[in-house]
């Protein structure tokens, strides 16, 4: 790991200490650095060697998660996991924590895993923000791509309805790039990874049985 910075922390405006932010190494900071560095917030990403921080999430993006999460738990084979928010170690300079992971349950190693291979990744699921609109759009998909991550799925807001729209990609072994192969408004229904049918309209819809 890199140096962190050891200065003596200054108040706040509101009387508590500052924080001080690590200090990158002149090479920039590597993939297992995520789980040395201390004092770090929560769902820090790496990118190119640089540490990424998630802005305050929207509520469409929240809600969003969540309906995917739900919805993948509940049609997954058996021998498929589903997650939030957890890294991928795709190089030594990146590992970039995806919105939503699929995964074969043998690549569950123990309860305090922080990051999972990309060749365990069965489908990785983007929700894109203001913030991460450049990184959903590209960064992340060539980096997924380039990594061998088969099936990658980025999820936007219409701006009309307020509802999500998917966009669906495929890799292409060869060119080790993705293909769209569909763009779905209010259900999405796709045959691979597995079949997946998932109502885009409820995604303000309490989880659980009806009343």
């Amino acid at each position: 790991m890199g140096p962190v910075s050891d200065s003596e922390p200054d108040d706040g405006l509101d009387g508590e200490p500052e924080y001080r932010w690590p200090i990158p190494p002149p090479e920039g900071w590597a993939a297992d650095d995520l789980d040395r560095i201390p004092g770090l917030p929560p769902h820090t990403e790496l990118i190119d060697g640089s540490l990424v921080f998630w802005s305050p999430q929207t509520r469409f993006h929240s809600r969003c998660m969540r309906l995917l999460e739900n919805a993948l738990l509940e049609q997954a084979p058996d021998y498929l996991d589903v997650i939030r928010e957890m890294t991928i170690k795709l190089d030594i300079r990146n590992r970039p924590g995806p919105d939503v992971l699929v995964f074969p349950l043998e690549a569950n190693t123990g309860p305090k895993r922080t990051w999972y291979k990309p060749e365990d990744i069965v489908l990785v699921v983007e929700v894109v923000s203001v913030d991460s609109f450049e990184r959903d759009r590209d960064v992340k998909p060539r980096k997924y791509a380039a990594a061998g991550v088969r099936h990658f799925w980025r999820v936007e807001q219409d701006e009309d309805k307020g509802l999500p729209v998917a966009y669906v990609y495929e890799l292409d072994p060869a060119t080790k790039s993705y293909a769209l192969t569909g763009i779905f408004h209010d259900c999405l229904k796709v045959t691979v990874p597995f079949d997946i049918e998932i109502d885009l309209t409820t995604i303000n819809r309490r989880p659980g049985p009806p009343r």
